[in-house]
C-alpha cells in the first residue's frame, strides 16, 4: 500500500503559512509541513528531530477540498495588566518575573535577561494583542503517497499516537477520525477522485444549495510545475521550511466516488 488517507474535519483548523509575530494566518487548505508535524505527534518526535525532514521528503501530499469553510479572524490578548498577587510598580520587568505574558522589548540587561514593555500610564506591562485566523466547518481530504513501509508506520501511529494531535493547532480537535484507511494508487490524483466523503459532508450538501458541479484539488508537483508555497520541512526545530509546488484541477463531483474505497485497509 503506497496512499495513506487523512480526513481533517472539525469546527476549527488553521494551517499557518505566513504567521509572523501577532499575526497567526491560516491559508485555505492543510499545508505541507502542518500535517507532517500532526504525523510528528503520533509518532511522538519532537520539533527537533531530523526524521521530521525526512518524512516529508519521502511523501508528496494531495489534498481535496469538500468543504472550504469560512474564515474567521480572532481578536486575541495575553498578559499584561495585574495578576494575582503579584503587583507592579513601574520600572524595569523581565520576562523571567512571575505573571503571565506581556510584550518583550528589544532590550537586553547584562545578563542576557529581556526586559518586559511598561505602559506609561497604568506603570503594568503592556498588553501582547494577536490576530489569529481559522477556517470554521472545513472538511478536507488529505492523500500522502510514500514508500510501503512508511505509510504502514503512519498508519500504526495515527491509530495508537503518542501524542494528541491536532488540525493545525491545539485549540483545533478534530470531528472524526483523522485515519481513514490506505491503499494501491497510481497517482494523487487516482487517489483523491476515490476517496470517500462523510456523512457530515454530505449533509452539508444537501442543506445548501445542492451538491458543488466538481471539487478543488491541490497535488503536489515538481519544480515549476505548480504554484510554489514554503511549506516544506527544512530545519524543524528552527521553523525554516523549503519551497514546494502546488498544481490547482478540479474534479467534477460526478467522477468522484461517494462510498467508501474498496482498496482501503483499516
Amino acid at each position: 500500500m503506497n496512499t495513506i488517507f487523512l480526513r481533517l474535519e472539525g469546527p476549527f483548523q488553521a494551517w499557518g503559512l505566513r504567521a509572523r509575530w501577532g499575526e497567526r494566518d491560516t491559508v485555505d487548505a492543510p499545508t505541507k509541513s502542518g500535517l507532517i508535524g500532526l504525523l510528528g505527534c503520533a509518532l511522538g518526535l519532537r520539533r527537533e528531530n531530523y526524521e521530521l525532514r525526512q518524512i516529508s521528503d519521502a511523501l508528496r501530499l494531495g489534498v481535496r477540498v469538500d468543504l472550504p469553510g469560512t474564515r474567521l479572524r480572532d481578536y486575541h490578548t495575553t498578559g499584561g495588566g495585574h495578576y494575582g498577587d503579584v503587583s507592579h510598580r513601574g520600572g524595569t520587568r523581565l520576562h523571567t518575573e512571575a505573571y503571565v505574558g506581556g510584550v518583550l522589548s528589544a532590550q537586553v540587561t547584562s545578563k542576557g535577561e529581556i526586559k518586559v514593555k511598561i505602559n506609561e500610564n497604568t506603570k503594568e506591562p503592556e498588553t501582547d494583542v494577536s490576530e489569529r485566523y481559522y477556517l470554521a466547518d472545513a472538511s478536507f481530504l488529505a492523500v500522502l503517497q510514500g514508500p510501503p513501509d512508511l505509510v504502514t508506520r503512519l498508519a500504526k501511529a495515527l491509530q495508537d499516537p503518542v501524542w494528541p494531535y491536532f488540525l493545525g493547532r491545539k485549540a483545533c480537535v478534530p470531528a472524526e477520525p483523522i485515519f481513514d484507511g490506505v491503499g494501491e494508487y497510481g497517482d494523487l490524483l487516482a487517489a483523491l477522485t476515490a476517496g470517500r466523503f462523510t456523512p457530515r459532508v454530505e449533509m452539508a450538501w444537501q442543506g445548501r444549495t445542492g451538491r458543488p458541479g466538481a471539487l478543488r484539488l491541490l497535488l503536489e508537483v515538481g519544480p515549476g510545475q505548480g504554484n510554489r508555497q514554503y511549506d516544506n520541512i527544512d530545519t524543524p526545530a528552527r521553523r525554516v521550511f523549503r519551497p514546494r509546488y502546488v498544481h490547482e484541477v478540479w474534479l467534477p463531483l460526478g467522477e468522484a466516488s461517494s462510498s467508501a474505497i474498496n482498496t482501503m485497509e483499516g
